[in-house]
């Protein structure tokens, strides 16, 4: 038998994430297999924001919490997953995992060539897709525009902003600290960079998109923040809504201004959307962020937690600000 910890969910998320929310359970998977099937050990987990809206929505308590993972095969009776293989799944949080059908439980590994496997979980990952797709096919950005990115320092911000200045376009981050603001400005190369904890959106947007010019907007973190930033937009002007974390710790009912007729006025065309829309393109997205990696447009950075019983202080982090860049644990 192999020891199996796994983190369940013991308490829906309802305002802010705490330790109470999660359980820590033990099993047994046997080492004896039946033919295809596969052990797989976790070799690097990630916690992302959309794990609360899903567990929120779908997962039930009990249930061990959802996500994807980068794990070895460490026992096969598979001859196309040999020991020793390293693979790509969506099994949770948890430390090994029994495959009984590799053909659907397995997605399948970008060609990572010479860089680090973590990317899979990142750059080169669900984050990765997220920026490219959410960002080039519903910004559709052109040279000469202006682009502002919200949650600018974090997995996806970071480098959608990158994508942009590869496509040419003025750059304006909004992070939450300075040192982040100094990484996206001066590593990353944003030309504009303010910490929203510090600097109002309307006075900063005054001054780096003067006359309502922002063009496009990558959204991540929804609430009163996105409401003003839509005042700042040029006619025609095209969101992409990624994310809401702003929200996502707030029992109470929103009040403030509403979007409607900044959307209505701008014209503007606003769309939501899930990454797994373009899954069947997956590979183009993949193959165009590692070329980038390679010559040096696309930089990236992992906030590295080590040991699996930190996951649940690790995606607490992420409501706080604790991360720049992606979120990974390491085994």
């Amino acid at each position: 038998m192999v020891l199996c910890k796994k983190w369940t969910l013991a308490k829906p998320f309802i305002g802010k994430v705490t330790p109470d929310n999660f359980k820590l359970v033990k099993e047994d998977i046997p080492e004896k297999l039946n033919d295809g099937e596969l052990l797989c050990e976790a070799v690097y987990l990630t916690v992302d924001p959309y794990m609360r809206v899903g567990a929120e929505t779908g997962n039930a308590v009990g249930n061990t919490l959802f996500g994807e993972q980068i794990a070895k095969v460490i026992v096969s009776k598979n001859a196309k997953y040999p020991v020793g293989s390293i693979v790509r799944m969506r099994a949770g949080w948890r430390t090994h995992t029994l495959v009984k059908d590799a053909e659907k439980e397995i997605s399948r590994s970008a060609e990572m060539g010479d860089l680090p496997l973590s990317l899979m979980l990142g750059a080169m990952g669900m984050p990765g897709m997220t920026a490219y797709f959410g960002f080039l096919e519903l910004c559709q950005p052109k040279a000469g525009e202006t682009v502002v990115v919200s949650g600018a320092a974090g997995a996806v911000g970071s480098l959608v902003g990158q994508i942009a200045k590869i496509k040419g376009c003025k750059v304006i981050g909004f992070a939450g600290t300075e040192e982040k603001c100094k990484w996206i400005k001066e590593e990353l190369g944003f030309d504009f960079a303010y910490n929203y904890k510090k600097t109002d959106v309307d006075t900063a947007l005054k001054e780096a998109a003067p006359d309502n010019s922002v063009d496009c907007y990558f959204d991540n973190v929804g609430g009163m923040f996105t409401v003003k930033v839509l005042t700042h937009m040029k006619t025609f002007g095209r969101v992409s809504i990624c994310g809401s974390i702003s929200n996502y710790n707030d029992t109470s009912v929103p009040t403030g201004p509403l979007p409607f007729f900044s959307i209505l006025k701008s014209q503007l065309r606003v769309e939501g959307f899930i990454v797994l829309r373009w899954y069947s393109r997956w590979e183009e997205g993949e193959t165009a962020m590692r070329q980038w990696i390679k010559e040096g447009k696309i930089k990236y950075k992992e906030h590295v937690t080590e040991g699996f019983e930190k996951m649940p202080d690790a995606f607490m982090g992420l409501f706080e600000g604790r991360n720049t860049g992606k979120a990974i644990i390491k085994m």
